[in-house]
């Protein structure tokens, strides 16, 4: 593996940047910003295969965000691009769509547990959002229950910046406490007659801080509450969707949604999102105007056939487990040898990697971070982090090569009178 230094100035990534910030409004924008990473992280990137990715100055990392979330079978994946390919050849985005939509339909409603129907479009907002006006047409009331600190999107409703936002957007939403049923009774209460909705990420994953998966007291209290006032159980899954299981991320818990959100890994980096619901709300999804001139695109949609078809045949959520546990237990391992302690948490697949104790601004996994940067693997220090069917045992014990050294680099930078982490 090619083990990349950090950029100079003289980078293309550099003079990307500079180009950039003369046309783009602050140079980039969304969650993608690269300011928000340790110093030294690229910004563009030229390629990806498997589980790795390649900057625009040729650096090879292998990838723990795959995009972010999008890439669940390994960039490139051969099957996806062929049947997107193919679909593509012979037209994408026509003045109707193409017999994917049938298909994938059909595969979503044999794949998720509680799915009778299915509606496609393109990202997670736009699920999410149908997925609250589905519930508003079909009780016709207003009240909408979220997390707090949740993340469902990136428009007026839900946007977790108020930038732009008027106080009408957000003003039927009531909040509670993730895997809190105290907090959830009390905000039922303020809704009173008026609930639409109870809205659930797959777990509690809250940038920063330690992710909780659901408990199972917490979930039949959700869906129990639902069940009494005939509100609406939604289901954001767009960021866990099918890394976890493949009927949906609540499985576990014994806990079926009314409806649930689903994108980002879909269709391994096509764009793709799909809400599924029950038959009960058949005719509410039928009643609302939800369109998107992108929405019917034919090539994405094969993507999204052949993803799913190929998760379903590999087993991939038992693969990326077996990936994270390796990973979970290779860190652990590595930060006690070196004198630190981790706090891991959350599902194995979707990693989230802190340093424990005293480390409030996550100094010390901003320079692990970059001490693995430079030795060729792309970490995140605060979000949680996606691993990939590509995540192979040789993939990840190379990745753990690089992670030994990370760790002794911090361990010989650490101030002396900084105490064990632990």
């Amino acid at each position: 593996m090619n083990s990349p230094m950090l950029q100079t100035n003289e980078s293309q990534d550099s003079r990307l940047r500079a180009r950039a910030a003369r046309v783009i409004p602050g140079g980039m924008w969304g969650h993608q910003r690269a300011e928000a990473l340790p110093k030294g992280y690229p910004q563009f990137f030229a390629s990806g295969k498997g589980a790795r990715v390649t900057d625009v100055d040729g650096r090879e990392y292998i990838d723990f965000m795959c995009a972010w979330g999008p890439i669940i079978l390994g960039h490139q994946h051969e099957g996806v691009e062929a049947a997107a390919a193919a679909q593509a050849s012979a037209g994408n985005c026509l003045n109707g769509p193409t017999e994917h939509a049938v298909i994938l339909a059909e595969r979503l409603v044999d794949t998720v547990a509680h799915a009778d129907w299915a509606l496609l479009q393109k990202n997670g907002s736009d699920a999410m959002t149908t997925c609250i006006t589905t519930a508003r047409a079909a009780t016709g009331r207003r009240k909408i229950l979220i997390a707090k600190g949740a993340y469902h999107g990136a428009v007026p409703w839900c946007s977790p910046s108020l930038v732009g936002v008027t106080s009408e957007d957000r003003a039927h939403l009531l909040h509670f406490t993730f895997n809190d049923v105290d907090s959830l009774v009390a905000a039922v209460a303020d809704a009173g007659d008026d609930l639409a909705a109870i809205v659930v990420s797959a777990f509690r994953h809250d940038l920063g801080i330690p992710q909780e998966l659901p408990t199972e007291a917490f979930a039949h209290a959700v869906r129990k509450h639902c069940d009494d006032s005939g509100a609406v159980m939604v289901l954001d899954d767009v960021r866990a969707g099918f890394r976890l299981n493949m009927a949906g991320s609540w499985e576990g818990t014994g806990v079926r949604p009314d409806l649930t959100a689903f994108s980002k890994a879909i269709a391994n980096g096509h764009a793709l999102s799909a809400v599924t619901g029950s038959e009960w709300l058949r005719d509410a999804a039928n009643s609302v105007f939800v369109t998107g001139s992108f929405w019917y695109a034919g090539a994405q949609m094969a993507a999204g056939v052949a993803t799913l078809d190929e998760l379903v045949r590999i087993d991939g959520p038992a693969l990326m487990a077996r990936a994270g546990h390796r990973l979970r237990n290779g860190l652990d391992e590595q930060a006690a040898r070196h004198g630190f302690a981790l706090n891991q948490s959350g599902p194995v697949a979707m990693p989230l990697v802190q340093f424990a104790g005293d480390d409030p601004k996550a100094s010390l996994g901003e320079a692990f971070c970059g001490e693995a940067l430079r030795r060729g693997v792309y970490l995140h220090h605060r979000h949680n982090m996606f691993l990939s069917t590509a995540h192979t045992d040789a993939e990840i014990d190379c990745a753990l090569e690089a992670t030994e050294d990370a760790f002794a680099a911090l361990a010989r930078n650490r101030p002396k009178d900084q105490g064990d982490a632990a």
